[in-house]
């Protein structure tokens, strides 16, 4: 009986039009969940495929020897492609003249993300057996001969590389690199027992295999194994990626608390509609348990609806979304089941936290009601309400999220502008007592209206003030994310890295800057040092300590170090002060964080096998995907003046600057070997390769463009779910506007009766929706910093700052936009005579 009765009461209730705001609600929360997590899922697959052309696969296995053979035949059960390669150095000979290089020897089928980058194009061949492709400045170095020989065999140069896609950003890995087949190796009789090779085992596949593959893989590595991907900080765009990541996991935690804002004011309204339902059904006898059950099913039927159009629309935003994305980013599909359960999962969970407290006093309501219409049972357990509610929103936001940090931002500024609202509440309600029911004029009246209700516009400013917290929060990270990945990768960012230049190279190399119209970076020396102790305390291997060895794991491996007199532009100094004297160190924070290091400590290093130590005066943050000249330590010139050094600095060369240069194009008239397109940039390239043969060359300008490109689609990311999150925001505020009509209506009617003109009540709804609105937009700004401070101090590491100008422009635009839709859906009732509010609301 009482499923047949929730059922008559859902059909009439819904032909009726009295449960679209909660359905409305849960749709928008579903839609906004799934169509978000939709987008962002497909968005950060999208940017971590494009990122895995820079290692060449989606998963990289870096070893020194050969790993099992069980390792390759699990990766081959769950259907990953995997190539092998190797890479070691050796001499070429070519005549008189000799290089050493790296030798990268591949597999068909190399590489299984991205190309191969020649002078002549692209490309996803290999070099034939027999033949070597060789980067750019070997054939510098050597004259562009036809052949060299690399052990006992000779090979034929043929094919000019720019970049191989996994050629990874070391300055400091200053040989050339030649490409040659795998199968070539064993007859150049290289490598031998004891030779130093690294292997590198590359796979590819979808990311639930990938995912099981490290699982059952990654444990049985050992300390001399490396697992890489495109987040392991061996790829220049990591910090891009994570940063992107975090931004469209925030963008989705930000559509959750939209969706629990708009399901508890829908919520609260539906109970509230039902007062008088319940108050009758317990007159004509009803059992306690049978109204739970009436209603539990009706809300459970609302809830199936509103979930049921959620999914359908955030599939069909989705696709929507999909046709306006670039085709490489478009046609990366993951699957639809996480994004459509988590919908599923936010309808369910939201509807019941959410709804249980105004069920219950729901349910409390005494059959007195049908008497008096004031009476509302239960008034007790608001704390309840807020644990629920609190409750849902960590559970979802945790659920999809997988971040603690992200989580508790978001409950930490719903708890603030609970707390906000709440104070505001209270002197709204001891200052309005003054203000009475004068309807002198528009502002009176519109204070008074704020006076009655200031425990529903404490709700209505819960809404508003949300909208207005999630698009400033999003549209300042957004901001902030592309100013900061534009500082570190401006247009003339270096494309061109010179390594071991000697000390008495210097002023001739910047002679020949000058000469050429380049700029260039600062000069800066380099020398390899081994960290040794900290604090008098010796530092270990991993394998040392895997042995049993006592002692802090340190790093096992030498350090390029160098000295500077002021901080480098692309540094920020989170602790102490930079070097000032002889004994100090400023020390980068990730290697500070990985060995305890603090402000005062003393570290010891071995240098050219004498000790040096020092003491730790600042604590340095690195970008390091500036592409510029960076480092672990920077010492002052008189702690490392005793030892011999090599030098480094970058520079950025276009083809205009170098077809302007009339030097290069006469050397080049002058019967000297060009690369092989002949282009006036590799002309002057050729002729520093020329005058400074000990110098070595690093061309990045291809992973400059590929990382421009990666930021190009991540901006473009961060403005589609700017979009989202826009859209989000306008329903929420639409269905807030809807929440309070009834008791709207019924005090028009009553002001109606009273004499009140047309204008004075256009005018006073105006001015309350304003005030409203522009109480709300000053919430939002005091909530949306205190988010910003722990986003960005906790979550994306940057720069911590005001946005002054928020302090005019939220206030008045929130007045604006709720007035404009206060007034918009408050037309109809503004525009009808006293009797026809009258029986409208009878």
């Amino acid at each position: 009986m009482e499923l047949s009765l929730a059922w008559r009461l859902f059909k009439r209730e819904l032909q009726q039009g009295q449960l679209l705001l909660i359905i409305l609600a849960i749709t928008l929360a579903v839609l906004s969940v799934s169509g978000l997590a939709r987008v962002s899922e497909r968005l950060q697959v999208a940017i971590t495929g494009q990122a895995s052309q820079f290692i060449a696969a989606d998963r990289i296995i870096d070893s020194p020897v050969k790993i099992d053979a069980a390792i390759l035949t699990k990766a081959e059960d769950l259907g990953l492609k995997h190539v092998t390669n190797m890479q070691f150095n050796s001499m070429v000979y070519s005549g008189d003249k000799f290089q050493l290089v790296t030798v990268r020897a591949v597999e068909t089928g190399y590489p299984l993300k991205g190309d191969i980058e020649l002078t002549s194009g692209k490309t996803k061949a290999l070099p034939q057996a027999g033949e070597i492709w060789f980067e750019t400045r070997l054939g510098g170095l050597l004259g562009y001969p036809k052949s060299i020989e690399l052990g006992n065999s000779e090979f034929v140069l043929s094919n000019e590389i720019s970049r191989l896609p996994d050629a990874g950003f070391n300055p400091f890995a200053s040989s050339p690199v030649v490409l040659m087949r795998m199968e070539d190796v064993a007859k150049t009789g290289v490598i031998q027992p004891g030779s130093r090779v690294t292997y590198l085992y590359q796979f590819a596949g979808d990311e639930a295999s990938l995912t099981a593959f490290e699982q059952s893989v990654k444990p049985l590595l050992n300390s001399t194994q490396r697992w890489v991907d495109v987040q392991s900080g061996d790829s220049p765009i990591a910090g891009a990626v994570k940063r992107a990541e975090r931004f469209l996991l925030l963008a989705s935690l930000m559509g959750i608390a939209l969706a629990c804002a708009a399901i508890g004011i829908a919520a609260q309204r539906y109970c509230q509609r039902h007062y008088d339902v319940v108050a009758m059904l317990k007159t004509f006898g009803a059992s306690a348990k049978q109204i739970r059950l009436l209603f539990g099913t009706h809300l459970l039927l609302v809830t199936l609806m509103g979930i049921g159009l959620g999914l359908v629309g955030g599939v069909l935003l989705d696709f929507g979304i999909s046709y306006l994305l670039p085709p490489e980013i478009a046609a990366y599909s993951p699957p639809l089941t996480r994004p459509l359960l988590l919908g599923v999962s936010t309808g369910l969970i939201s509807a019941f936290m959410f709804s249980a407290y105004p069920l219950m006093r729901l349910l409390a309501i005494p059959p007195l009601r049908v008497l008096q219409r004031q009476l509302e049972g239960l008034q007790l357990g608001m704390w309840l309400h807020l644990l629920l509610s609190l409750g849902a929103m960590a559970l979802l936001g945790y659920l999809y999220s997988q971040s603690w940090a992200l989580t508790l931002t978001v409950v930490a500024a719903v708890l603030l502008l609970g707390v906000l609202l709440s104070v505001l509440g209270f002197v709204m309600i001891r200052l309005g007592h003054s203000v009475g029911m004068k309807t002198t004029n528009p502002l009176q009246l519109a204070l008074a209206g704020l006076r009655r209700r200031a425990r529903q516009n404490a709700v209505q400013l819960v809404g508003f003030s949300a909208a207005l917290v999630l698009l400033l929060t999003i549209l300042a990270l957004r901001q902030d994310l592309l100013n900061e990945w534009q500082k570190q990768l401006p247009e003339n960012a270096p494309n061109y890295f010179l390594v071991n230049i000697a000390p008495d190279d210097a002023k001739p190399l910047n002679d020949f800057m000058t000469t050429k119209g380049i700029v260039a970076t600062d000069i800066y020396p380099v020398i390899r040092g081994r960290l040794t102790q900290i604090n008098g305390e010796a530092l270990i291997s991993n394998e040392q300590s895997d042995a049993g060895e006592k002692g802090r794991v340190g790093i096992s491996r030498e350090l390029n170090l160098t000295w500077r007199n002021t901080l480098p532009a692309n540094n920020e100094l989170l602790e102490g002060h930079f070097n000032q004297a002889a004994d100090e160190v400023s020390v980068e924070s990730g290697v500070a964080d990985r060995l305890g290091i603090a402000i005062g400590d003393k570290l010891t290093y071995v240098i050219d096998n004498q000790e040096l130590t020092v003491k730790v005066a600042s604590i340095r943050a690195v970008h390091w995907e500036t592409l510029q000249p960076n480092f672990f330590m920077i010492f002052t010139q008189e702690a490392l003046a005793p030892f011999a050094y090599t030098s480094m600095a970058s520079f950025y060369l276009n083809d205009q600057q170098a077809t302007n240069d009339q030097s290069t194009n006469d050397q080049s008239t002058n019967g000297q070997a060009l690369s092989a397109d002949g282009t006036p940039k590799d002309a002057v390239i050729l002729a520093l390769i020329q005058q400074f043969p000990t110098i070595s060359i690093i061309d990045v300008g291809a992973m400059v463009g590929q990382l421009r490109q990666i930021i190009e689609q991540v901006s473009l990311s961060l403005t589609l779910v700017l979009a989202l999150v826009l859209l989000a925001s306008a329903l929420v505020l639409i269905a807030q506007t809807e929440a309070g009509m009834a008791t709207r209506q019924r005090e028009l009617a009553v002001l109606r009766t009273f004499g009140a003109s047309g204008w004075l009540l256009r005018s006073a709804t105006g001015l309350e929706f304003a005030l409203l609105g522009g109480i709300a937009g000053v919430l939002a700004v005091i909530v949306a910093e205190f988010a910003l401070y722990l986003l960005k101090t906790q979550v994306f590491e940057l720069n911590v700052y005001m946005h002054w100008p928020w302090w005019g422009i939220a206030p008045v635009s929130g007045a604006l936009i709720v007035a404009l839709l206060g007034v918009w859906r408050c037309r109809q009732l503004l525009s009808q005579s006293c009797s026809e509010l009258l029986k409208a609301g009878s």
